[in-house]
């Protein structure tokens, strides 16, 4: 019985090496991201962060739209 194992893995994937990734900062703060509030280092970041969406600040670009489509 033979069992595909990691000699079998193809050679040119990603290695892992077994280590942590370090974690991302915070994209608010650059403070290291907390694991119980990801991607965020802690609520309070992430509140500054929903605020941001929600007051407009953030905007997700997209496609103008034609007067005739609003009908």
């Amino acid at each position: 019985m033979r069992v595909d194992g990691p000699k079998d893995a193809p050679k040119d994937g990603p290695k892992d090496t077994g280590a942590p990734k370090p974690p991302k900062p915070c994209p608010v703060c650059g403070k290291p991201a907390d694991p119980a509030t990801l991607p965020f280092c802690s609520k309070r970041c992430r509140d500054v962060d929903l605020n941001r969406w929600l007051s407009g600040r953030y905007v997700i670009p997209g496609r103008p739209t034609d007067p005739e489509d609003a009908e």
